[in-house]
């Protein structure tokens, strides 16, 4: 049997993904930027269910108006239901995460989680998946971070993370659509453009072809594990909380990983963000080698504060001190 061109192939993976996550009745929002990724998605969705088109409009480059009314009338033309331009203000891309690429995301996500109606589709392809794991490596955040990107983390769908990139422009070449070339993904002053334009190509070189593949297959491995880690450390975690803290005590008794991720899961609920998994382990030291130090730094959400992991009397706090 011949093989599907490349949109039958990616009709035949939103229809696998639709029938594994989402319920039938489900409308869906689909994520457009007006690249070849979300105008083919698009494309497909707009077949198969109704579905609303949401355009973000970051106002970071000239023109980019233009551009998304043009995503939008490509969207009606393609037979969704509604369409609609957000029209959003990035935040300074000095953060904690830091970079206007994180600023640009924190702003989209917040924008199309407001403006939903139901799940929402994501154009997210194997390449990206491949480029997100390398750049989890270079931050050594551990392995969540070189887990890459979930397909379903609800309200968000990625049905497309076992499709390569190049399928999505052979549908948009199929389909005689023409999608919006953004100049920032070949701009070197990004990091994902640097991975995309030359590291990937480079290992490919070097490794003799199928790294991306072999990248993504490394994001499923690991998501798996730290799936299960993750149910082990939410059932430690009541024993262990007194309510103001963590009792060393009951996190002692636990096994690394899952003590490691008991703790995680406290500092991001205490208001801890861009943890790395240094900071992570330099906590887990107040527990396993206690001699009396002091606090370790974690990375505080709240302007003009800095947050630190302490412990005293058998138990693990959060103190906040004014920068």
């Amino acid at each position: 049997m011949d093989r599907p061109g490349a949109v039958g192939q990616l009709r035949a993976a939103v229809e696998a993904f639709a029938k594994a996550h989402l319920d039938v009745d489900d409308q869906w929002c689909v994520a457009l930027s007006g690249g070849p990724d979300s105008l083919a998605l698009t494309a497909v969705a707009a077949q198969l269910r109704p579905t609303t088109a949401c355009i973000v409009d970051h106002g970071l480059q000239p023109g980019s108006a233009a551009v998304a009314e043009t995503a939008r009338a490509q969207a009606f033309a393609l037979g969704c239901v509604d369409a609609h331009v957000i029209c959003v203000q990035v935040g300074s891309p000095f953060g904690p995460k830091g970079g206007p690429e994180a600023a640009a995301r924190a702003a989209r996500y917040a924008a199309l989680s407001a403006h939903r109606h139901g799940p929402v589709l994501l154009a997210h392809t194997l390449d990206d998946q491949a480029e997100t794991v390398l750049l989890g490596l270079g931050r050594g955040s551990g392995a969540r971070s070189i887990a890459g990107m979930r397909p379903h983390d609800p309200p968000w769908c990625r049905p497309l993370l076992g499709v390569r990139r190049a399928t999505t422009h052979a549908a948009c070449r199929e389909l005689g659509l023409t999608p919006w070339q953004d100049p920032h993904n070949s701009d070197p002053r990004f990091t994902r453009a640097r991975l995309r334009l030359e590291v990937l190509p480079l290992l490919e070189d070097v490794l003799g072809g199928g790294v991306a593949e072999a990248l993504a297959r490394t994001a499923t491995a690991l998501r798996e594990d730290t799936e299960l880690i993750d149910a082990l450390a939410a059932a430690a975690l009541p024993e262990a909380d007194t309510g103001a803290g963590l009792r060393v005590e009951a996190l002692a008794g636990l096994a690394d990983p899952v003590r490691r991720r008991v703790i995680r899961g406290w500092l991001l609920a205490g208001g801890a963000t861009g943890l790395t998994d240094k900071q992570i382990r330099g906590v887990d030291t107040l527990v396993t080698a206690w001699r009396g130090q002091g606090g370790v730094a974690v990375g505080s959400a709240l302007r003009g504060e800095r947050l630190f992991a302490a412990r005293r009397d058998g138990v693990l706090f959060l103190r906040r001190e004014p920068v």
